[in-house]
Parts: structure tokens; C-alpha cells; sequence
């Protein structure tokens, strides 16, 4: 099971030995300090020097496993031992829901009822590393003044002895952890022990004995018949191990919470095929003891969980295989709008909750990302533009990333008088950071439409999943400024619309590829060309801002070229020289044709053939002869081609996106597109240029950027 089956403790071969005598002083300066406040676990890190990293050396009292996740803390990491060692102070957590408030992280891993202090072993001038101590639930009363000296004292004299060790360059290592040897076996000593063995077996429900690691110890008669598993299979393997239908992390959640928080813990498993046991386990320091028999009030199975024996408590706000569905879900995320519609969708249903907003900031103003749930959207859209400075929840959160809960408006106003007659018709409010590579990066706000109670699981429950979203926001962020960025570059390189020319009537169309940054190499331009006019399209390599770049080049110099009255063949002639020029490795495919007075003339680069329709609606495909791609041979030829223009003849110019598709032939999809010219060559170019990129304008991928020009010589 994760988390538990992993025993590692540090080997034994090298141990501590800053004492001459060689003992183990950092375990004995742990052990000494648990017995004198009565705590129940602990552990000592030592601070690495580059870089700084505090490095568990020795844990007591638990399996290192349940602090797996903290074997090594950077000093900037939100947990409390980094807190010690960085302020220099001892750092007192009372219970489970201040965990959930300041160390919302560690509540996420270990949401059970504990209590820990933190302390740094530091001396006046060097921090050597750090000590935590836990006691299990919630204790009575903080820390007394006597015991936060007694311990404050004993890490200043663990960090005074790991000092005169770095004096004297005694290395310090690691220490086997300290933990009670299991009782394996099963085996009598003595007769009273050998008759309480008897008096065990007789008994109709079923024991076991674990230890820490949750080892069987000890299995009496009956619970190896309620298991269905012979007590020789079950004595010295793990639980979940020997009997599989236990294997689940939602049962291991049971056996980690009896062990930390000390406390009697039950649950009801269902045994395939249809019987189902209740399991109640009894921890002390040194293991458990499970008993084990049927269940009594179970009528149904459910799931998301471990039932509890005679009373079922709420399903679990999330399950496990509900996170790995969000999680894929927020990965497929693109934009922000797609965050904020799948926390609508898939998150606050799961949570109970019925209002959304989503809010980030921009040059130090808050900023609503987006919302949901609120019938008027001024409601929710009110703070936007409010300064981060502002005293309000929202702004806090996002400014210290620290979550926020608020079980009702009295609660809010008051913490809050800011808020005072901004009342958005909820009745309760969780403000959730939304952290991202250490930095937040907005916040999630949930709103109940009842006062609502947020208890220590469902609050490390609600931060777990702000941190996945967290993710798919900044990604989502980035994704959009990259996307607004390609579409004012695109828009600037290209027309904007095309001019009125004397003698032809146009239209055009421009679409990005659905892949990449939504930009592309794909362009067209119309030109006025003394006393005529030219037209020009064309497809450099690439969907990027190279691509993109290259393109606004070309476009250019052919408006050079055209501009001073070359003719066609020596207009592509000139770019492909000036593409080379540019040393890029990048081609390009072009089209360039003048309009003259009953003809056009052509020159063509690589570039798929024009079609034209005639006026009686007959429509070719002008495969007329051509040069390579620009930008691979100096000294290419490009022949020039006339073709006559009758009145009302209809030249349609495109890029391969329009007609190239994944298992379709190319003459096919070319000759689909003539006979779409063929029938709809009636109608305003602006609406056949529609229809023409209607099929390629509504699938959800694009593979290919298009682009479309008509032209239209008047009837005479």
C-alpha cells in the first residue's frame, strides 16, 4: 500500500558520532526529548550546506513512511520544520484544523487529529538543522511554558554537540529509526501466556496483532477463518499484503489515522463475494489490535470508502480514482476558459458547491478570470480591477496564499468589514490559493448556497484540488498570452481587408491551424500594380513565429517587386534570391499572378494549381508549368503563363490546407472543391468564400493553416 510499505530507516553501519564514546546522540537526544513531553513521534533532519536541505537522519515513535513526502525539505518549503529553522523559532501546530489553515499541504498528506511543534537546532550563529515532535488528537492545552524551555533547551544542547562535531569535522550521519521489534509468531513462553493463547482462540470473533509497519504478529483461529486466509500466510506479513481484497489506499487511510492519532478506528469491508466484515482497530505506541467480525447495519454496498461499523458516515468528498479523472481532465485544459468551465462542471458538484469564480491579477489589480453560478455577472464581476492592497478575502488569498474559509456571512463581515452591503446571495465561501511553482497564481473561490461547516478532511480535501488546478491555470494563463500573441502578429502580417481595385472584384479567408500557437506561414495579398492588379499566395513551412515572421518577409518584398513593375516571373524569381539571402531554413510555396486587361498572367512556386470557373460554370484546374519551393535552388527559373480571363470568369487561389487531408488523395479532395466552385460560383464572393471553408471552419482540427482568395473579373 503506498506510503506504508516502504520501511526504510537509515543503515546502521555508520551512526552519528559526534560523542567520543560513539553512541547514537541524535537518536538518544529524540528519544529523551519524547519521553520528557510525552510525545508520541518524532524526528531529527540535519541541514545540508549546498544546498541547504534539511534531510531527515532519524524518526521515532512511527514508520518513516508517514513522513515519507518530508525525508528532505527544502528551507522555502511551506511545512513546519523549514518554518523552524528559517525564523529560528518553535514553530506549535494544535490541532488538525490549524494544520489545514497554515500547513494546508501537510493536512492534505496527514488529515488526521495531531498536534506538532517544530524547533531549529541552531546555535547564536549556524542552524545545523531541526526537530518535530507529534502527539496524537488534539491536546488540551498548548504547549506549557516549562515544556517549550525544556525543549528549546534540549535542542540547544543537540545543536551545541553537532557544532563542536563540524569543529572537530566529525561527520554526522544518519541513524536507524526508532521503532518497537515486532512480536512475530505466535508462540507461548510461559503457561499463563500459553492459556491466554487458548482463551483467545476460543473467542467467536477474530484478533490479530499488528505492528507499525502493520505486520501480523499474531492471528487467532477465527480470524483466519472470517479472512479466509490460513493464519500461516497471514503471521509476519503485512495485513493488506496477505489478504488482497484489503489492498486498498482507502483501507490503509484507516490504519495510518488510528496510528497517528492514537485513537480507536473502524471500518466495514466488503469480502467477495457478498459478506461483509467490520474491522475495529486498537492502537497503542508499540502497534494495533484489530478485531475482526460480521458486519451488523450494512444493507448495501457503497462506494468511495471504508463504512464505519454501525454508523456510515458521508462519502468521501473525492475518491482516489475520482483525483486520477481530474487530474487527466485538468490536463487536458487549453485555456482558461476551459479551467474555469471544468472547475464548474467536475469540481464543485463533487464539493457541494454551487458558485464559482476564478480570479488572478494583473499589474497589481485583481482580475476575474471567469464565473459561474451567479445569474447576474456584475455580482461576480464587481472586485474586477480591485487593487491587490485592498483589504478583502480575494485579495488576501491571493496575495499570501493562504486559504480562506468563511461557514457563514456574519463570519466573512466580520473578518471582513470591507465586504459590508456586498452581499452576493451565498451563505458560506471557501478561498482557495492557487499556487503554481511556489507562486500563486490566482485564486478559486466556492460559494454555498447554505452556512456550511468545513471540517480538517474536507478543508486538505478542497487545498489538494486547488493545487491541480493550480497547474492547469498557469499552463491555461501562459497558453493564452502565447495565443494573443500569435493572433496580433498573424493579424498585423496580414491585410486587413483587401483594397477596391478597378476591374476585379475579391475575398478572402484566413485560417489557423488548430495545432501549435494557432499561427502560421499561410498568406495572400492584393496589390495594385500600375494600372492593374496583382495577387499573390502562398505557404511558408511551419505553424510558429518563425513562420509567421518569415511570411511578413515575403509578403513584403513581393510588394517591393510589384511595386516597381516586375513582372511576374521576376517577382518570384527576386523572393526566392531574397529567401535565400535570409539564410533560413525554411521554405516556402508561391502563387503570384497579374490581372490584366482579358488575361492573367502567372508565375508559379511549388505552389498547388488556381482553379477557374468560367462563365458558363465549367470549372479547371490551371496546372500551368512552375519552379521549385523558394528558398532551395539560387538560380531557379519560374516560366511565366498566360491565360485568358473572360468576363465573369472566377479565379479561385488556395494553400494545401484547404484541400489536404489525412487519408484522402489529393486529386479527390481537389476535385471536390471544384465542383463545390462549380455549383455555389453564383454567389457574392463573401459568401462563397464562406461555404468554400465552411467543412475546414467547423471540424474541431485543423492540422493545416488555410487560406483562400477569390477573384472575380466583371461582366463586361
Amino acid at each position: 500500500m503506498v506510503g506504508v510499505s516502504d520501511e526504510r530507516s537509515s543503515s546502521p553501519a555508520r551512526v552519528a558520532a559526534p560523542d567520543p564514546a560513539g553512541r547514537p546522540v541524535l537518536s538518544l537526544a529524540l528519544a529523551a526529548m519524547l519521553e520528557d513531553v510525552r510525545a508520541h513521534s518524532g524526528a531529527v533532519y540535519l541541514l545540508g550546506a549546498d544546498p541547504p536541505v534539511l534531510e531527515m537522519a532519524v524518526m521515532a515513535g512511527l514508520p518513516r513512511a508517514f513522513a515519507a513526502p518530508w525525508e528532505r525539505v527544502t528551507l522555502h518549503a511551506p511545512v513546519p520544520v523549514a518554518d523552524a529553522v528559517r525564523e529560528r523559532r518553535l514553530v506549535w501546530v494544535r490541532d488538525g484544523e490549524e494544520m489545514a489553515r497554515r500547513y494546508p499541504r501537510v493536512a492534505v498528506v496527514l488529515p488526521y487529529p495531531f498536534s506538532l511543534a517544530a524547533l531549529p537546532l541552531a546555535t547564536d550563529t549556524t542552524a545545523y538543522g531541526a526537530v518535530f515532535l507529534t502527539w496524537p488528537g488534539a491536546r488540551d492545552a498548548d504547549l506549557s511554558p516549562g515544556e517549550r524551555e525544556r525543549l528549546t533547551a534540549a535542542c540547544g544542547r543537540l545543536a551545541t554537540r553537532l557544532e563542536s562535531a563540524a569543529e572537530a569535522n566529525i561527520p554526522v550521519h544518519p541513524e536507524p529509526d526508532l521503532l518497537a521489534a515486532p512480536v512475530v509468531g505466535g508462540v507461548p513462553g510461559t503457561l499463563g501466556a500459553l492459556e491466554a493463547v487458548r482463551m483467545v482462540g476460543r473467542l467467536p470473533y477474530g484478533l490479530c496483532s499488528l505492528d507499525l509497519h502493520g505486520r501480523v504478529g499474531y492471528a487467532n483461529p477465527a480470524a483466519a477463518g472470517l479472512l479466509d486466509v490460513p493464519v500461516s500466510r497471514l503471521i509476519g506479513s503485512r495485513l493488506w499484503t496477505a489478504v488482497p481484497w484489503l489492498d486498498d489506499p482507502v483501507y490503509e487511510d484507516r490504519y495510518r489515522a488510528a496510528l497517528l492519532s492514537q485513537e480507536t478506528t473502524s471500518f466495514v469491508a466488503l469480502r467477495p463475494p457478498g459478506r461483509w466484515l467490520s474491522f475495529r482497530l486498537y492502537p497503542t505506541r508499540t502497534g494495533l489490535s484489530v478485531r475482526i467480525s460480521r458486519a451488523r447495519g450494512v444493507s448495501r454496498p457503497r462506494p468511495g470508502g471504508p463504512l464505519a461499523e454501525d454508523a456510515v458516515p458521508p462519502a468521501r468528498l473525492v475518491t482516489v480514482s475520482r483525483v486520477v479523472s481530474l487530474t487527466g481532465a485538468l490536463s487536458e485544459a487549453v485555456g482558461v476558459r476551459d479551467v474555469v468551465q471544468l472547475i464548474a462542471d467536475e469540481i464543485a458538484p463533487t464539493v457541494g458547491s454551487q458558485g464559482l469564480v476564478v480570479l488572478g491579477s494583473r499589474a497589481g489589480r485583481l482580475h476575474v478570470l471567469g464565473h459561474r453560478g451567479y445569474p447576474d455577472p456584475a455580482v461576480a464581476e464587481r472586485f474586477d480591477g480591485t487593487p491587490l492592497t485592498e483589504g478583502l478575502p480575494g485579495t488576501q488569498v491571493l496575495r499570501t496564499g493562504v486559504p480562506a474559509f468563511f461557514e457563514s456571512w456574519e463570519q466573512l463581515e466580520r473578518l471582513y468589514p470591507a465586504r459590508r452591503g456586498t452581499h452576493d446571495g451565498y451563505a458560506a465561501w471557501a478561498f482557495l490559493p492557487l499556487i503554481a511553482s511556489g507562486r500563486p497564481v490566482g485564486t478559486c473561490v466556492l460559494a454555498y448556497e447554505r452556512p456550511h461547516s468545513f471540517n480538517t478532511e474536507e478543508r486538505a480535501i478542497l487545498t489538494s484540488l486547488a493545487g491541480l488546478v493550480a497547474q492547469a491555470l498557469d499552463r491555461a494563463l501562459i497558453y493564452d498570452a502565447k495565443h494573443r500573441l500569435a493572433h496580433g502578429l498573424q493579424e498585423a502580417l496580414l491585410p486587413h481587408s483587401l483594397p477596391a481595385l478597378p476591374g476585379i472584384e475579391a475575398a478572402a479567408r484566413y485560417l489557423p491551424a488548430t495545432r501549435g500557437m494557432d499561427i502560421g506561414g499561410d498568406f495572400y495579398d492584393l496589390v495594385p500594380a500600375r494600372g492593374s492588379a496583382a495577387a499573390v499566395i502562398g505557404d511558408v513551412q511551419g505553424h510558429n513565429v518563425t513562420a509567421a515572421g518569415l511570411m511578413g518577409q515575403v509578403r513584403t518584398a513581393v510588394r517591393a517587386y510589384t511595386a516597381v513593375g516586375q513582372a511576374p516571373e521576376e517577382v518570384v524569381r527576386g523572393t526566392n534570391r531574397l529567401l535565400i539571402d535570409l539564410g533560413t531554413e525554411l521554405f516556402a510555396s508561391c502563387l503570384y499572378l497579374r490581372l490584366e486587361r482579358g488575361r492573367v498572367v502567372l508565375a508559379r512556386a511549388g505552389h498547388p494549381p488556381p482553379l477557374l470557373r468560367r462563365p458558363d460554370g465549367a470549372v479547371d484546374v490551371l496546372d500551368v508549368p512552375g519552379g521549385p519551393l523558394l528558398g532551395i535552388d539560387p538560380s531557379a527559373d519560374y516560366p511565366r503563363t498566360e491565360v485568358e480571363l473572360a468576363p465573369g470568369s472566377l479565379l479561385a487561389l488556395y494553400t494545401d490546407g484547404l484541400v489536404e487531408s489525412p487519408g484522402v488523395d489529393f486529386d479527390d479532395a481537389l476535385a471536390g472543391l471544384g465542383r463545390r466552385l462549380a455549383v455555389a460560383g453564383e454567389l457574392p464572393l463573401e459568401e462563397l468564400a464562406d461555404r468554400l471553408v465552411r467543412h475546414a471552419a467547423d471540424a474541431e482540427e485543423r492540422p493545416d493553416d488555410i487560406a483562400l482568395m477569390l477573384l472575380r473579373a466583371p461582366v463586361a
